[in-house]
């Protein structure tokens, strides 16, 4: 193995474990700033749906200097069955102690 080819490994490497960081610290961003864990509960066209997964490169850089919400998926509490997700894209806020009590 030559000096490059080595020097490439160490790169990508280094270059996959910040990809790996970064991606955490997004998460944790969404968990902290917007309460987005999975499970969590959302409301999104006047229904409940429970968060199925984020899509954090959908992230974009605000004017403020932070980051615009996730597009997420996410399944209704409504339905019983196994269904599959569906993408709810940005147009969600995450459901409230007071709506959560109504539901009931």
């Amino acid at each position: 193995m030559d000096y490059g080819d080595s020097v490439q490994k160490v790169l990508l490497r280094k270059i996959r474990k910040a990809e790996q960081d970064l991606l955490q610290l997004k998460l944790d961003y969404c968990r902290f700033v917007f309460g987005l864990t999975h499970r969590a509960r959302v409301v999104s066209g006047g229904e409940v749906y429970l968060v199925r997964s984020v899509d954090v490169d959908s992230m974009k850089h605000t004017e403020e200097g932070g980051f615009s919400k996730p597009a997420i998926s996410g399944v209704s509490v409504n339905q019983t069955e196994a269904q599959d997700s569906i993408q709810l894209g940005t147009d969600w806020e995450l459901e409230t102690v007071a709506e959560q009590s109504a539901v009931k």
